[in-house]
């Protein structure tokens, strides 16, 4: 394990929470990953017209939304119709996370986040690399982001640092801050939450190391092969990989 520190990554100039450049994390060849290229965050729904326009003045060109089309319907998104912004709206959850009796978040009552990680990126996988495509390809920032900025971004995130070769303890370290980042905003909904669920509103270590075992075990420790498996090329994700190093 490196002396990375996640907080290093924060992006405090705006009042969009868990806000933080993927730029930064050592990788295991002694380089770091690229700055300047992706950036991750919680919902922006609520961002100022001020606070959205500097954010394109930043450098942010593509957003990607990860939530359901419940949550994109209910909430918006400031950059979905700007007319300058490129946006996609990928969703990679089928329910509704704000409802804790949706049929998608009862799997959740018997099983961790991590389990729900790797039923994501199985039955996700078409989702994940139409994702990474715009990543690979989108011209300065791209910005992509959940409802908390810790499930669904952080899964595409841990992917982005397997490909570029960060080690398993710095991407759990990267996982696991995001809770401590969104308190203000999760920790009020957790008192509300069933105790079968409360969990499922934090990022313990344990889930992303679901995650990355279940990586190991299934691909030898390497994303590659699941990314091919997802339908990229090899020219693709050598791409894409580039990006994130070069």
């Amino acid at each position: 394990m490196s002396d990375y520190d996640p907080k290093s990554q924060l992006i405090t100039r705006w009042s969009l929470l868990n806000l933080r450049e993927l730029g930064g994390m050592p990788l295991n060849d002694g380089r770091t990953f690229a700055s300047g290229r992706f950036w991750r965050s919680s919902s922006p729904s609520r961002l100022s017209p001020d606070e959205v326009s500097a954010i394109r003045d930043a450098g942010v060109t593509t957003v990607i939304d990860f939530r359901s089309v419940q949550e994109l319907e209910r909430c918006g998104n400031p950059f979905l119709d700007d007319g300058i912004t490129d946006f996609h709206s990928i969703p990679l959850f089928a329910g509704d996370p704000s409802n804790f009796k949706d049929k998608a978040m009862a799997f959740l009552k018997d099983n961790t986040l991590g389990d729900f990680y790797v039923i994501m990126i199985n039955k996700l996988a078409k989702e994940i690399a139409q994702v990474m495509r715009i990543l690979k390809d989108a011209p300065g920032i791209t910005l992509f982001h959940c409802t908390h900025g810790k499930d669904r971004t952080g899964v595409i995130t841990a992917i982005l640092y397997l490909l570029a070769g960060a080690c398993q303890e710095d991407i759990i370290s990267n996982y696991k801050i995001s809770y401590e980042l969104i308190k203000p905003v999760v920790d009020p909904i957790i008192e509300r939450a069933p105790d079968v669920m409360k969990h499922a509103l934090r990022s313990d270590e344990s889930n992303m190391e679901t995650f990355l075992d279940y990586i190991d075990k299934t691909y030898n420790g390497d994303i590659t092969p699941y990314l091919s498996s997802a339908g990229l090329t090899d020219e693709e994700i050598s791409d894409l990989r580039s990006k994130c190093i070069g």
